[in-house]
């Protein structure tokens, strides 16, 4: 028996698996290296020289179960001589709960020739690594915000569900759990739903595309799923899916559509001749009704048309200077407005037109969007209104200086932002004063002239330096030129007291 004995620990202590071995009284005789290591001792005697004592320094736990009664503990099973592999236990010393470790155990029972019971033994395999790794995939799956679900190949039942994907669909947690793929069906309306199935049979990677899920909350749910094969515990062959929301980028999609759509609207309805240029030789990719029936269709090469091109058009531009002015300032600026250039229409005639010119995206392509207001019109009406106010006030030594002064403003009409202030305003003093000093007069000499005290002429002065805004002599001067009075007059009238 004894040599039996001695083998048997010969044969065991080279082993890689843990083994204990258990006299029929019950004592423990021999535990090899492996399994001394796996409880976290060095000698036989801290294990426990008998199983009561072993049991007392050792807390067995089955791997997600509650604590083990007296009856189910492995030892005691193994005592009845039940035979059992594949058992997972968590194990730790009592005094050290914070160490423990995961054993794969399995039970072996010797007997002699007559059946009776002759030896006890527990085989064990030290897995702490796997299952520490499949805790931490646990914990991230569990944490990951990003929609997740498992599915078992074997049968294409989903076993495992996150928290992102019922957040996602809408599902309770016992709606997905337990159910196949046939049931909810992960793959609808994808973009290449024949390979995605295909590969989940063959258990190969689903790469990513777009798919549509049936969903208890809406009646539909876009996303990006992809699919990726794992191993779960226990060897088990698993695909992983993982989806990413479309719903935000759709609803960014549709509002887009709908924008472009009451753009292209908006650029054919408008009467202003609009173009839609590319950015670097502005070549025009579409023009609406009113250029097409100013300057012609950018698709038609008539002679007189635009033809491929807008504002490199030499047939458009009338003078290469602006056109390059217009390019130059779009390039620097990144934007025109109001620019005024000479544009010919489709019949070869010159247009004084306003030019503005601004970028904009479109189906995620820069243009430039361009429009031509044509002012031929209204310069026309202001030449032919200036000639005739300059005829009129070639002899106008009968009309009243308000009627002068009214005619010269539209004349010369003062440039935005100047002081406003009507000449009717002044007192006939300060109309003399400002003559006075449109003639390069000094205030004395322009006492002299008017018959007054040189401290009357400066309390005038004041006063018509307070009604028209300014603080010096050179700005009164600017003011009177802007609205040609004195020197500045279409009649050349500078004496004192003409004014009105």
């Amino acid at each position: 028996m004894t040599d039996r004995s001695d083998r048997m620990r010969q044969v065991v202590a080279g082993l890689s698996e843990g083994v204990i071995l258990i006299e029929p009284d019950q004592t423990i005789s021999y535990a090899n290296g492996a399994a001394l290591t796996m409880h976290g001792v060095a000698a036989l005697d801290e294990l426990g020289e008998t199983v009561a004592e072993y049991r007392r320094n050792f807390v067995l736990e089955y791997r997600s179960h509650a604590d083990i009664g007296p009856l189910q503990h492995p030892v005691e099973r193994l005592l009845t001589g039940e035979l059992f592999r594949d058992t997972v236990v968590e194990v730790h010393h009592f005094r050290a709960p914070e160490q423990r470790w995961m054993h794969r155990i399995r039970s072996l029972v010797t007997t002699d020739s007559e059946g009776q019971l002759t030896g006890l033994a527990l085989v064990m395999q030290d897995v702490s690594d796997r299952y520490e790794a499949e805790a931490r995939f646990e914990d991230m799956f569990r944490a990951n915000p990003a929609p997740a679900l498992v599915c078992r190949l074997a049968d294409l039942r989903y076993v495992k569900v996150n928290q992102g994907f019922l957040d996602l669909t809408g599902y309770a947690r016992d709606q997905v759990l337990g159910h196949s793929f046939c049931e909810i069906d992960l793959l609808t309306q994808a973009e290449c739903r024949a390979l995605a199935v295909e590969r989940l049979h063959a258990g190969d990677t689903i790469p990513q595309m777009e798919a549509c899920l049936n969903v208890p909350a809406d009646s539909e749910k876009y996303v990006i799923v992809a699919g990726h094969p794992i191993r779960m515990p226990g060897g088990e062959r698993c695909m992983l899916f993982t989806f990413a929301d479309l719903e935000d980028r759709r609803k960014a999609e549709m509002e887009l559509k709908l924008s472009e759509e009451r753009f292209a609207k908006a650029f054919q309805l408008s009467p202003v001749p609009t173009a839609l240029l590319s950015t670097d030789a502005l070549l025009a990719s579409n023009v609406n009704e009113a250029f097409a029936a100013m300057f012609g269709d950018p698709g038609s090469h008539r002679s007189g048309t635009v033809g491929g091109t807008v504002a490199a058009q030499d047939s458009l531009w009338v003078e290469e200077a602006e056109q390059a002015r217009f390019k130059r300032t779009l390039k620097q600026a990144g934007q025109v407005r109001g620019f005024e250039a000479r544009l010919r229409n489709r019949e070869g005639e010159i247009l004084d037109c306003l030019v503005s010119a601004e970028p904009v995206r479109i189906n995620g392509e820069t243009f430039v969007l361009c429009a031509m207001q044509d002012i031929t019109a209204r310069k026309r009406t202001e030449t032919e209104l200036i000639a005739a106010i300059e005829t009129v006030m070639a002899d106008a030594s009968w009309f009243s200086h308000g009627v002068i002064e009214k005619l010269a403003l539209m004349r010369n009409p003062p440039p935005p932002g100047k002081p406003a202030a009507l000449v009717e305003k002044l007192t006939r003093r300060e109309r003399d004063l400002l003559l006075g000093i449109c003639k390069g007069a000094t205030d004395s000499e322009i006492a002299a002239e008017l018959g007054l005290s040189l401290s009357t002429v400066r309390n005038h002065l004041a006063s018509l330096y307070r009604k028209i805004g300014v603080n010096r002599r050179s700005a009164v001067v600017v003011w009177a030129r802007e609205r040609g009075i004195g020197e500045f007059a279409p009649n050349g009238n500078t004496k004192p007291g003409k004014l009105g």
